[in-house]
């Protein structure tokens, strides 16, 4: 199954501190990286990340860019490919306007938690929506301490958190991307 109608989205902003205050978080390499590397390999639709800060979004064009077409391209080309699925944007309305201009259906978010509310969508419900193909699917991930609580109010589902089974619930963005996206995806 592919999944071009699922987007991951990097959310460094808004998201929180551990005080639970709105802020933006720094932009990291390895992230990027291993995003890409899981977008590429379940074959979602684009990785997008969000910042505002025009310091970080430099700092993505100039990683992408050694990656896509300058040495590092040249030197693992595999990545270049890998690399080539990673989008920027100041903000999610700036996603959302870029893929409500083409007529491929409405735009939905999901937003990813490790707290539980008591009405998230499971994995199995999503699984179902992504196949019926009747739209596209931002899936939000944040960085620093998870979304703002005013973006997780907008978000028009709530995705159900990853359960370990241990008391500490607080995985990498990386790990919880690659997690998520196998149970929403894999065979």
């Amino acid at each position: 199954m592919t999944g071009s109608s699922l987007y991951p989205v990097l959310l460094h902003y808004p998201v929180e501190d551990k005080d639970g205050n709105e802020i933006s978080a720094a932009v990291t390499n390895l992230d990027l990286h291993d995003l890409a590397r899981i977008a590429i390999t379940y074959e979602t639709g684009d990785v997008w990340v969000v910042t505002p800060i025009p310091e970080q979004q430099q700092l993505v064009r100039d990683i992408v860019a050694h990656w896509t077409c300058g040495a590092g391209s040249r030197h693992n080309p595999d990545r270049k490919l890998a690399l080539s699925k990673i989008r920027l944007a100041a903000s999610l309305e700036e996603i959302i306007q870029a893929l409500c201009s083409d007529t491929s259906g409405p735009v939905f978010t999901i937003f990813t938690s490790a707290r539980k509310t008591g009405s998230e969508l499971s994995f199995e419900s999503l699984r179902r929506l992504l196949e019926q193909r009747q739209g596209r699917y931002l899936l939000l991930f944040g960085t620093a301490h998870g979304i703002s609580r005013k973006l997780r109010q907008q978000a028009d589902y709530q995705l159900e958190p990853i359960q370990a089974g241990g008391i500490y619930n607080h995985l990498p963005v990386r790990a919880a991307v690659a997690i998520t996206v196998d149970r929403l995806l894999g065979r």
